[in-house]
Protein backbone atom coordinates (compact mmCIF):
# COMPACT_ATOMS: atom_id res chain seq x y z
CA UNK A 1 0.00 0.00 0.00
CA UNK A 2 3.11 2.45 1.01
CA UNK A 3 4.43 1.90 -2.73
CA UNK A 4 0.95 2.66 -4.16
CA UNK A 5 0.62 6.01 -2.19
CA UNK A 6 4.65 7.11 -3.35
CA UNK A 7 3.70 6.01 -6.68
CA UNK A 8 1.04 8.43 -6.60
CA UNK A 9 2.68 11.04 -4.33
CA UNK A 10 5.50 10.99 -7.49
CA UNK A 11 3.37 10.97 -10.18
CA UNK A 12 1.19 14.56 -9.14
CA UNK A 13 4.78 15.99 -7.43
CA UNK A 14 6.29 16.72 -11.15
CA UNK A 15 2.95 18.12 -12.13
CA UNK A 16 2.13 20.17 -9.57
CA UNK A 17 5.54 22.09 -9.08
CA UNK A 18 5.32 22.47 -12.98
CA UNK A 19 1.92 24.23 -13.16
CA UNK A 20 2.54 26.45 -10.15
CA UNK A 21 5.42 27.63 -11.84
CA UNK A 22 3.85 28.24 -15.15
CA UNK A 23 0.68 29.81 -13.45
CA UNK A 24 2.87 32.20 -11.56
CA UNK A 25 4.77 33.29 -14.53
CA UNK A 26 1.23 34.16 -16.31
CA UNK A 27 -0.12 35.89 -13.65
CA UNK A 28 2.77 37.96 -12.88
CA UNK A 29 3.13 39.08 -16.35
CA UNK A 30 -0.49 39.94 -16.51
CA UNK A 31 0.35 41.92 -13.52
CA UNK A 32 4.14 43.67 -14.65
CA UNK A 33 1.46 44.43 -17.94
CA UNK A 34 -0.54 46.57 -15.81
CA UNK A 35 2.37 48.28 -14.76
CA UNK A 36 4.01 48.98 -17.08
CA UNK A 37 3.25 52.25 -17.78
CA UNK A 38 4.55 53.37 -14.24
CA UNK A 39 7.69 51.54 -15.11
CA UNK A 40 8.57 52.36 -18.53
CA UNK A 41 10.79 55.70 -19.21
CA UNK A 42 11.55 55.76 -15.22
CA UNK A 43 15.60 54.90 -15.73
CA UNK A 44 15.09 52.70 -13.13
CA UNK A 45 17.80 49.45 -11.74
CA UNK A 46 17.44 46.68 -12.23
CA UNK A 47 18.23 45.79 -8.38
CA UNK A 48 14.43 47.84 -8.18
CA UNK A 49 12.80 45.97 -10.71
CA UNK A 50 13.38 42.37 -9.60
CA UNK A 51 12.35 43.65 -6.08
CA UNK A 52 9.42 45.04 -7.42
CA UNK A 53 8.56 41.57 -9.20
CA UNK A 54 9.35 39.19 -6.09
CA UNK A 55 6.68 41.37 -4.29
CA UNK A 56 4.35 41.15 -6.75
CA UNK A 57 4.81 37.32 -7.23
CA UNK A 58 4.21 37.10 -3.78
CA UNK A 59 0.91 38.59 -3.55
CA UNK A 60 -0.02 36.73 -6.31
CA UNK A 61 0.04 32.90 -4.31
CA UNK A 62 -3.04 33.06 -3.10
CA UNK A 63 -4.41 33.23 -6.66
CA UNK A 64 -1.79 30.92 -8.43
CA UNK A 65 -1.63 28.04 -5.71
CA UNK A 66 -5.71 27.05 -6.49
CA UNK A 67 -5.47 26.86 -10.17
CA UNK A 68 -2.27 25.27 -10.15
CA UNK A 69 -3.57 22.64 -7.78
CA UNK A 70 -6.60 21.88 -10.04
CA UNK A 71 -4.67 21.93 -13.32
CA UNK A 72 -1.78 19.51 -11.75
CA UNK A 73 -4.80 17.18 -10.10
CA UNK A 74 -6.61 17.38 -13.85
CA UNK A 75 -3.61 16.25 -15.64
CA UNK A 76 -2.67 13.49 -12.85
CA UNK A 77 -5.33 11.70 -12.91
CA UNK A 78 -5.75 12.12 -16.68
CA UNK A 79 -2.36 10.79 -16.90
CA UNK A 80 -3.30 7.82 -14.84
CA UNK A 81 -6.68 7.14 -16.16
CA UNK A 82 -4.95 7.76 -19.65
CA UNK A 83 -2.46 4.90 -19.20
CA UNK A 84 -4.62 2.39 -17.46
CA UNK A 85 -2.65 2.87 -13.80
CA UNK A 86 -5.60 3.79 -12.24
CA UNK A 87 -7.35 0.80 -13.71
CA UNK A 88 -4.77 -1.22 -12.86
CA UNK A 89 -5.15 -0.14 -9.01
CA UNK A 90 -8.97 -0.06 -9.09
CA UNK A 91 -7.96 -3.60 -10.42
CA UNK A 92 -5.74 -4.51 -7.00
CA UNK A 93 -8.80 -3.68 -5.02
CA UNK A 94 -7.50 0.20 -3.97
CA UNK A 95 -10.74 2.25 -4.67
CA UNK A 96 -10.29 5.89 -5.99
CA UNK A 97 -10.85 7.39 -2.57
CA UNK A 98 -8.31 5.12 -1.15
CA UNK A 99 -5.90 6.21 -4.26
CA UNK A 100 -6.56 9.82 -3.54
CA UNK A 101 -5.84 9.68 0.03
CA UNK A 102 -2.05 10.74 0.19
CA UNK A 103 -2.68 13.62 -2.25
CA UNK A 104 -5.77 14.48 0.00
CA UNK A 105 -3.06 14.66 3.14
CA UNK A 106 -1.16 16.78 1.26
CA UNK A 107 -3.49 19.26 0.15
CA UNK A 108 -4.27 19.52 3.53
CA UNK A 109 -0.79 20.38 4.66
CA UNK A 110 -0.69 22.60 1.19
CA UNK A 111 -3.77 24.33 2.72
CA UNK A 112 -2.66 25.08 6.08
CA UNK A 113 0.82 26.04 4.38
CA UNK A 114 -0.93 28.61 2.25
CA UNK A 115 -2.42 30.31 5.17
CA UNK A 116 0.41 30.91 7.19
CA UNK A 117 1.56 32.34 3.20
CA UNK A 118 -1.38 34.61 3.44
CA UNK A 119 -1.38 35.26 6.91
CA UNK A 120 1.83 36.52 7.22
CA UNK A 121 3.75 36.53 3.53
CA UNK A 122 1.70 38.28 1.88
CA UNK A 123 0.68 41.26 3.87
CA UNK A 124 4.31 41.98 4.60
CA UNK A 125 4.82 42.01 0.45
CA UNK A 126 1.76 43.68 -0.57
CA UNK A 127 2.98 46.68 2.22
CA UNK A 128 6.36 46.28 0.54
CA UNK A 129 5.18 46.70 -3.29
CA UNK A 130 2.48 49.76 -3.05
CA UNK A 131 5.45 51.19 -0.88
CA UNK A 132 7.68 50.64 -3.88
CA UNK A 133 4.85 51.51 -6.54
CA UNK A 134 4.62 54.99 -4.94
CA UNK A 135 8.09 55.85 -4.68
CA UNK A 136 8.19 54.92 -8.75
CA UNK A 137 5.69 56.97 -9.22
CA UNK A 138 7.32 60.33 -7.48
CA UNK A 139 9.91 59.55 -9.76
CA UNK A 140 10.15 61.55 -12.89
CA UNK A 141 10.47 60.62 -16.37
CA UNK A 142 13.79 60.14 -18.43
CA UNK A 143 14.82 63.32 -20.10
CA UNK A 144 14.24 62.32 -23.84
CA UNK A 145 14.92 64.61 -26.41
CA UNK A 146 12.57 65.28 -29.93
CA UNK A 147 13.46 67.36 -33.30
CA UNK A 148 11.45 70.32 -32.57
CA UNK A 149 9.57 69.59 -29.77
CA UNK A 150 10.06 71.16 -26.02
CA UNK A 151 10.68 69.07 -23.35
CA UNK A 152 9.18 70.37 -20.12
CA UNK A 153 9.79 67.70 -18.04
CA UNK A 154 12.27 69.52 -15.39
CA UNK A 155 10.70 72.15 -13.96
CA UNK A 156 11.33 75.50 -14.47
CA UNK A 157 12.67 74.87 -17.49
CA UNK A 158 12.42 74.32 -21.53
CA UNK A 159 14.33 72.91 -24.07
CA UNK A 160 14.32 72.57 -27.53
CA UNK A 161 16.74 71.17 -30.00
CA UNK A 162 16.59 71.56 -34.24
CA UNK A 163 18.43 67.83 -34.16
CA UNK A 164 19.79 65.22 -32.43
CA UNK A 165 22.71 63.44 -34.08
CA UNK A 166 23.36 59.48 -33.13
CA UNK A 167 26.19 60.81 -30.93
CA UNK A 168 24.18 62.69 -28.04
CA UNK A 169 25.27 65.61 -29.57
CA UNK A 170 22.60 68.15 -29.93
CA UNK A 171 22.25 70.82 -32.99
CA UNK A 172 19.91 74.53 -32.76
CA UNK A 173 19.56 74.33 -28.86
CA UNK A 174 17.10 76.90 -27.26
CA UNK A 175 16.39 76.97 -23.47
CA UNK A 176 14.03 78.95 -21.79
CA UNK A 177 15.69 78.92 -18.22
CA UNK A 178 12.96 80.45 -15.09
CA UNK A 179 14.21 78.47 -11.79
CA UNK A 180 16.09 81.73 -11.17
CA UNK A 181 13.50 84.23 -9.63
CA UNK A 182 15.41 86.89 -10.11
CA UNK A 183 16.58 86.50 -13.79
CA UNK A 184 15.00 84.87 -16.95
CA UNK A 185 17.53 83.17 -18.87
CA UNK A 186 16.90 82.42 -22.45
CA UNK A 187 20.34 80.79 -24.38
CA UNK A 188 20.71 79.89 -27.94
CA UNK A 189 23.39 77.65 -29.05
CA UNK A 190 24.53 75.98 -32.35
CA UNK A 191 25.20 72.82 -30.70
CA UNK A 192 26.00 71.40 -27.42
CA UNK A 193 25.27 68.11 -25.16
CA UNK A 194 22.66 67.96 -22.17
CA UNK A 195 23.05 64.65 -19.67
CA UNK A 196 21.74 63.85 -15.99
CA UNK A 197 24.60 63.20 -14.04
CA UNK A 198 25.38 59.75 -12.86
CA UNK A 199 24.00 60.73 -9.41
CA UNK A 200 20.94 62.25 -11.09
CA UNK A 201 20.92 65.01 -9.12
CA UNK A 202 22.01 67.29 -11.72
CA UNK A 203 21.58 68.55 -15.32
CA UNK A 204 25.09 68.66 -16.78
CA UNK A 205 24.45 71.27 -19.51
CA UNK A 206 27.67 72.18 -21.93
CA UNK A 207 27.18 73.87 -25.03
CA UNK A 208 29.33 75.61 -27.78
CA UNK A 209 28.71 79.09 -30.32
CA UNK A 210 26.16 80.32 -28.21
CA UNK A 211 24.13 83.70 -26.83
CA UNK A 212 22.35 84.34 -23.23
CA UNK A 213 19.87 86.91 -22.80
CA UNK A 214 19.25 87.73 -19.21
CA UNK A 215 15.93 89.75 -18.16
CA UNK A 216 15.71 91.15 -14.32
CA UNK A 217 11.99 89.68 -12.80
CA UNK A 218 12.60 91.69 -9.37
CA UNK A 219 9.75 93.87 -8.01
CA UNK A 220 11.47 97.08 -9.89
CA UNK A 221 11.24 95.33 -13.02
CA UNK A 222 8.26 97.49 -14.57
CA UNK A 223 10.44 101.23 -14.03
CA UNK A 224 13.84 99.72 -14.10
CA UNK A 225 13.45 97.05 -16.94
CA UNK A 226 17.50 95.27 -18.06
CA UNK A 227 18.37 93.16 -20.46
CA UNK A 228 21.55 91.45 -20.66
CA UNK A 229 23.52 89.76 -23.40
CA UNK A 230 26.38 87.37 -23.82
CA UNK A 231 28.33 85.84 -26.14
CA UNK A 232 30.01 82.79 -25.90
CA UNK A 233 32.31 79.87 -27.86
CA UNK A 234 31.74 77.31 -24.69
CA UNK A 235 29.66 77.44 -21.64
CA UNK A 236 29.15 74.52 -19.28
CA UNK A 237 26.88 74.51 -16.20
CA UNK A 238 25.53 71.94 -13.53
CA UNK A 239 21.58 72.85 -12.72
CA UNK A 240 20.00 71.32 -9.89
CA UNK A 241 17.55 68.48 -10.31
CA UNK A 242 14.74 66.74 -8.11
CA UNK A 243 12.77 63.92 -8.45
CA UNK A 244 14.88 61.83 -10.94
CA UNK A 245 16.80 60.30 -8.96
CA UNK A 246 14.68 57.12 -7.04
CA UNK A 247 14.25 57.76 -3.62
CA UNK A 248 13.11 55.38 -1.22
CA UNK A 249 10.53 57.23 1.53
CA UNK A 250 8.23 56.01 4.81
CA UNK A 251 4.78 55.93 3.45
CA UNK A 252 2.45 55.50 5.92
CA UNK A 253 -0.84 55.22 4.28
CA UNK A 254 -0.28 52.06 3.01
CA UNK A 255 0.47 50.21 5.97
CA UNK A 256 -3.37 51.63 7.47
CA UNK A 257 -4.68 49.35 4.53
CA UNK A 258 -6.41 45.96 5.39
CA UNK A 259 -4.85 44.21 3.01
CA UNK A 260 -0.99 44.50 5.09
CA UNK A 261 -2.75 43.26 8.18
CA UNK A 262 -2.91 39.75 9.45
CA UNK A 263 -5.60 38.07 11.12
CA UNK A 264 -4.99 39.20 14.65
CA UNK A 265 -4.23 42.58 13.56
CA UNK A 266 -7.27 42.80 11.44
CA UNK A 267 -9.70 41.12 14.49
CA UNK A 268 -8.65 44.47 16.23
CA UNK A 269 -9.09 47.00 13.23
CA UNK A 270 -12.80 44.92 13.07
CA UNK A 271 -13.69 45.72 16.43
CA UNK A 272 -12.54 49.64 16.47
CA UNK A 273 -14.20 50.02 13.16
CA UNK A 274 -17.46 48.80 13.77
CA UNK A 275 -17.57 51.41 16.77
CA UNK A 276 -16.40 54.04 14.57
CA UNK A 277 -19.37 53.27 12.06
CA UNK A 278 -22.03 52.61 14.70
CA UNK A 279 -20.73 55.95 16.16
CA UNK A 280 -20.92 57.68 13.31
CA UNK A 281 -24.53 56.48 12.25
CA UNK A 282 -25.98 57.33 15.68
CA UNK A 283 -24.15 60.76 16.11
CA UNK A 284 -25.72 61.42 12.15
CA UNK A 285 -29.19 60.61 13.44
CA UNK A 286 -28.88 62.36 16.15
CA UNK A 287 -27.82 65.60 15.21
CA UNK A 288 -29.92 65.20 11.92
CA UNK A 289 -33.26 64.99 14.21
CA UNK A 290 -32.25 67.76 16.77
CA UNK A 291 -30.44 70.32 14.57
CA UNK A 292 -32.83 69.94 11.69
CA UNK A 293 -35.69 68.11 11.97
CA UNK A 294 -37.12 68.90 15.59
CA UNK A 295 -35.08 71.72 15.67
CA UNK A 296 -38.11 74.75 15.40
CA UNK A 297 -40.24 71.88 16.46
CA UNK A 298 -41.72 73.12 20.08
CA UNK A 299 -44.59 75.39 21.17
CA UNK A 300 -45.23 79.38 21.12
CA UNK A 301 -47.91 81.16 21.85
CA UNK A 302 -50.81 82.08 19.03
CA UNK A 303 -49.36 84.32 16.13
CA UNK A 304 -50.93 85.54 13.02
CA UNK A 305 -48.30 87.19 11.39
CA UNK A 306 -44.30 86.39 10.72
CA UNK A 307 -42.32 89.92 11.92
CA UNK A 308 -38.78 87.99 12.34
CA UNK A 309 -37.35 84.72 10.83
CA UNK A 310 -35.07 83.29 13.81
CA UNK A 311 -34.08 80.34 15.50
CA UNK A 312 -37.50 80.57 18.19
CA UNK A 313 -39.78 80.03 15.30
CA UNK A 314 -42.04 76.66 16.06
CA UNK A 315 -43.05 75.37 12.79
CA UNK A 316 -46.33 73.43 13.39
CA UNK A 317 -47.47 77.08 14.07
CA UNK A 318 -46.61 79.17 11.41
CA UNK A 319 -48.04 75.65 9.26
CA UNK A 320 -51.14 76.54 10.95
CA UNK A 321 -51.33 80.33 10.48
CA UNK A 322 -49.90 80.73 7.22
CA UNK A 323 -53.09 80.90 5.65
CA UNK A 324 -53.77 83.97 7.64
CA UNK A 325 -50.79 86.08 7.01
CA UNK A 326 -50.14 88.34 3.57
CA UNK A 327 -48.08 87.86 0.75
CA UNK A 328 -44.91 89.43 2.38
CA UNK A 329 -44.82 87.61 5.57
CA UNK A 330 -45.67 84.25 3.30
CA UNK A 331 -42.77 84.56 1.37
CA UNK A 332 -40.17 85.22 4.06
CA UNK A 333 -41.87 81.92 5.31
CA UNK A 334 -41.48 79.66 2.67
CA UNK A 335 -38.22 81.38 2.38
CA UNK A 336 -36.87 80.30 5.54
CA UNK A 337 -38.43 76.88 5.37
CA UNK A 338 -35.96 76.87 1.64
CA UNK A 339 -33.40 77.35 3.37
CA UNK A 340 -34.03 75.25 5.65
CA UNK A 341 -34.39 72.40 3.49
CA UNK A 342 -30.81 73.00 2.40
CA UNK A 343 -29.31 73.15 4.64
CA UNK A 344 -30.46 69.64 6.44
CA UNK A 345 -30.04 68.26 2.84
CA UNK A 346 -26.37 69.82 2.51
CA UNK A 347 -25.49 67.95 5.98
CA UNK A 348 -27.28 64.76 5.38
CA UNK A 349 -25.10 64.89 2.27
CA UNK A 350 -21.43 65.55 3.49
CA UNK A 351 -22.48 62.87 6.57
CA UNK A 352 -23.56 60.61 4.31
CA UNK A 353 -20.13 60.81 2.36
CA UNK A 354 -18.59 59.70 5.83
CA UNK A 355 -20.18 57.09 7.31
CA UNK A 356 -20.13 55.63 3.45
CA UNK A 357 -15.97 55.93 4.36
CA UNK A 358 -16.23 54.27 7.68
CA UNK A 359 -18.55 51.96 6.27
CA UNK A 360 -16.65 50.61 3.47
CA UNK A 361 -13.20 50.34 5.29
CA UNK A 362 -15.06 48.07 7.78
CA UNK A 363 -16.52 46.08 5.12
CA UNK A 364 -13.14 45.63 3.10
CA UNK A 365 -11.26 44.81 6.65
CA UNK A 366 -14.16 42.43 7.29
CA UNK A 367 -13.58 40.91 3.49
CA UNK A 368 -9.87 40.78 4.30
CA UNK A 369 -10.43 38.68 7.37
CA UNK A 370 -12.81 35.92 5.84
CA UNK A 371 -10.35 35.86 2.43
CA UNK A 372 -7.50 34.30 4.29
CA UNK A 373 -9.57 31.45 5.31
CA UNK A 374 -11.39 30.92 2.06
CA UNK A 375 -8.35 31.10 -0.14
CA UNK A 376 -6.37 28.38 1.46
CA UNK A 377 -10.07 26.31 1.55
CA UNK A 378 -10.27 26.93 -1.85
CA UNK A 379 -7.18 24.76 -2.69
CA UNK A 380 -9.07 21.57 -0.98
CA UNK A 381 -12.34 22.55 -3.03
CA UNK A 382 -10.05 22.66 -6.30
CA UNK A 383 -8.33 19.32 -6.12
CA UNK A 384 -11.50 17.20 -5.53
CA UNK A 385 -12.67 18.62 -8.29
CA UNK A 386 -9.55 18.96 -10.54
CA UNK A 387 -9.14 15.08 -9.29
CA UNK A 388 -12.10 13.03 -10.18
CA UNK A 389 -12.47 14.93 -12.74
CA UNK A 390 -9.15 13.91 -14.13
CA UNK A 391 -10.28 10.21 -13.73
CA UNK A 392 -13.22 10.41 -15.36
CA UNK A 393 -12.19 12.26 -18.03
CA UNK A 394 -8.81 10.25 -18.54
CA UNK A 395 -7.01 12.79 -20.50
CA UNK A 396 -4.05 13.91 -19.53
CA UNK A 397 -1.03 16.25 -21.01
CA UNK A 398 -1.54 19.95 -21.47
CA UNK A 399 -4.80 20.75 -23.53
CA UNK A 400 -7.67 19.00 -22.05
CA UNK A 401 -6.80 20.16 -18.56
CA UNK A 402 -5.88 23.49 -19.40
CA UNK A 403 -9.44 24.00 -21.01
CA UNK A 404 -11.61 22.32 -17.85
CA UNK A 405 -9.23 24.23 -15.34
CA UNK A 406 -9.47 27.94 -16.87
CA UNK A 407 -13.14 27.11 -16.84
CA UNK A 408 -13.83 26.26 -13.98
CA UNK A 409 -11.12 29.24 -12.14
CA UNK A 410 -12.80 31.99 -14.66
CA UNK A 411 -16.24 30.70 -12.82
CA UNK A 412 -14.83 30.75 -9.18
CA UNK A 413 -13.01 34.16 -10.03
CA UNK A 414 -15.92 35.55 -11.39
CA UNK A 415 -18.28 34.34 -8.35
CA UNK A 416 -15.44 35.67 -6.15
CA UNK A 417 -15.74 39.18 -7.35
CA UNK A 418 -19.39 39.59 -7.65
CA UNK A 419 -19.25 38.62 -4.36
CA UNK A 420 -16.52 41.04 -2.80
CA UNK A 421 -18.65 43.96 -4.86
CA UNK A 422 -21.58 43.13 -2.33
CA UNK A 423 -19.49 42.69 0.42
CA UNK A 424 -17.80 46.18 -0.41
CA UNK A 425 -21.29 48.08 -0.87
CA UNK A 426 -22.56 46.53 2.00
CA UNK A 427 -25.30 44.17 0.76
CA UNK A 428 -24.05 41.34 1.84
CA UNK A 429 -21.80 39.97 5.00
CA UNK A 430 -18.68 39.29 3.82
CA UNK A 431 -18.80 35.53 5.34
CA UNK A 432 -21.07 35.21 2.45
CA UNK A 433 -19.91 37.36 -0.31
CA UNK A 434 -16.16 36.26 0.20
CA UNK A 435 -17.17 32.24 0.83
CA UNK A 436 -20.36 32.46 -2.08
CA UNK A 437 -18.29 30.79 -4.38
CA UNK A 438 -16.65 27.85 -2.19
CA UNK A 439 -20.53 27.62 -1.25
CA UNK A 440 -21.35 27.05 -4.97
CA UNK A 441 -18.65 24.65 -5.92
CA UNK A 442 -18.02 22.50 -2.96
CA UNK A 443 -21.54 19.93 -3.85
CA UNK A 444 -19.98 20.17 -7.27
CA UNK A 445 -16.50 18.48 -5.54
CA UNK A 446 -18.84 16.14 -3.55
CA UNK A 447 -20.62 15.62 -7.14
CA UNK A 448 -17.66 14.36 -9.23
CA UNK A 449 -15.97 12.75 -6.25
CA UNK A 450 -18.60 10.12 -6.01
CA UNK A 451 -19.21 10.24 -9.72
CA UNK A 452 -15.90 9.45 -10.35
CA UNK A 453 -15.63 6.66 -7.12
CA UNK A 454 -18.87 4.65 -9.00
CA UNK A 455 -16.71 4.86 -12.32
CA UNK A 456 -19.67 6.86 -13.89
CA UNK A 457 -19.52 7.92 -17.46
CA UNK A 458 -20.20 11.40 -16.75
CA UNK A 459 -18.48 12.78 -20.02
CA UNK A 460 -18.88 9.96 -22.00
CA UNK A 461 -20.37 10.46 -25.76
CA UNK A 462 -21.66 7.18 -26.31
CA UNK A 463 -23.09 6.66 -23.06
CA UNK A 464 -25.53 9.46 -23.88
CA UNK A 465 -25.95 8.12 -27.73
CA UNK A 466 -27.20 5.22 -26.07
CA UNK A 467 -29.46 6.29 -23.07
CA UNK A 468 -31.32 8.61 -25.51
CA UNK A 469 -31.48 5.56 -28.03
CA UNK A 470 -33.12 4.06 -25.27
CA UNK A 471 -35.60 6.61 -24.53
CA UNK A 472 -36.83 7.07 -28.71
CA UNK A 473 -37.39 3.23 -28.54
CA UNK A 474 -39.51 3.42 -25.55
CA UNK A 475 -41.41 6.69 -26.69
CA UNK A 476 -41.72 4.61 -30.02
CA UNK A 477 -42.86 1.57 -28.33
CA UNK A 478 -45.50 3.61 -26.17
CA UNK A 479 -46.88 5.32 -29.34
CA UNK A 480 -47.53 1.87 -30.98
CA UNK A 481 -49.09 0.62 -27.98
CA UNK A 482 -51.32 3.73 -27.90
CA UNK A 483 -52.15 3.70 -31.53
CA UNK A 484 -53.12 -0.02 -31.66
CA UNK A 485 -55.25 0.62 -28.69
CA UNK A 486 -57.32 3.27 -30.43
CA UNK A 487 -57.73 1.15 -33.82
Amino acid sequence: MKTAYKFVLRAYAGPMILTFFIVMFILLMHTLWQLIDELVGKGLSLSVIIELVMYASATLIPMGLPLATLLASIMTMGNMGENYELLALKSAGISLPRIMKPLIILMFFVSVGSFFVINNLTPYCFEQMMSLRSDISKQKQEMKFQDGIFFNGIPDMSIRIGHQEPSSKLNDVLIYNSSNSEKMQTTVADSGYIRITDDRKFLHVKLFNGEMYEKNRDYQWYTRDTLTHHIFDKQEMFIPLSGFAFERADNDQVGTRSETKSMRQLGFIIDSLKIAKDSVINNFVTTLSKSYVFKHYYSQGPMDSLSMMDNKIAMPLIVQNVDTMNVVNKKAVFTFVKQWANDAQTFVAYKTSSTKFTSTKYYVANLEYQRKIALPFSIMIFFLIGAPLGAIIRKGGIGMPIVVSVAFFVVYYIISIMGEKFVKDGAIPAYVGMWISSYLLFPLAIFLTYKATNDSKLFNADAYKNSLGKIKRFALTFTNKIINKTK
